[in-house]
């Protein structure tokens, strides 16, 4: 584990590397799981102004789940989710012709109709947050199913989980704490370096 301000973060989201390569994975980790994703209380009206925008757009089962049982799963003690259809996948998967489950409101954002990304947990992803007592602890949340096509394409094409992730982590907690996230990154790689040879 190392420290970066009052993140507490496994070793290995130093040490990995990733790439998301989605025409491998083919958007796993959207459809794979058996909860949704993580989101944060003050995400949830965004979400469900994303939902009555898009509803249109999404797959007839997505939108029977969501009016059936609610958009968001979970209470302010025990954290919120996004809901899952029965088959696992997340209410707001779109699947493209070429069979790619890919995130209605990312695909929104993209064309410039709908103005945030998607949750953070899932930009952050395969990084998982918890926090405890005011200080954020980060995982790096490896399943083969999700994770081992962005991991072979990480390695063949050489970037580092920690570089992957430079927006979404910055868009949690800024320049500064990213600037030396990254120092501490190299460091433990270059100890590693040193303790290897």
């Amino acid at each position: 584990m190392f420290r970066v301000q009052n993140t507490i973060l496994s070793e290995d989201i130093a040490t990995a590397r990733f790439a998301c390569d989605i025409n491998r994975c083919k958007g796993a980790c959207c459809v794979v799981g058996d909860a949704g994703a993580p989101v944060a209380k003050k995400e949830i009206p965004v979400l469900r102004k994303a939902f009555r925008r898009l509803k249109e757009q999404l797959h007839e089962d997505a939108v029977a789940t969501v009016e059936e049982s609610g958009l968001i799963k979970g209470d302010n003690q025990n954290g919120y989710e996004l809901n899952c259809v029965e088959e696992g996948e997340c209410v707001f998967v779109k699947y493209g012709e070429d069979g790619i489950a890919k995130c209605a409101i990312q695909e929104a954002y993209y064309e410039g109709e709908f103005n945030w990304e998607k949750p953070l947990s899932c930009h952050l992803f395969p990084i998982r947050l918890k926090n405890i007592l005011d200080f954020d602890y980060a995982n790096f949340e490896y399943f083969p199913a999700l994770c081992s096509a962005g991991c072979d394409h990480g390695e063949e094409q050489d970037i580092w989980l920690s570089e992957f992730l430079k927006d979404p982590l910055i868009r949690r907690y800024g320049e500064e704490w990213y600037d030396e996230f990254v120092e501490a990154c190299n460091e433990i790689r270059a100890n590693n370096k040193t303790v290897q040879a």
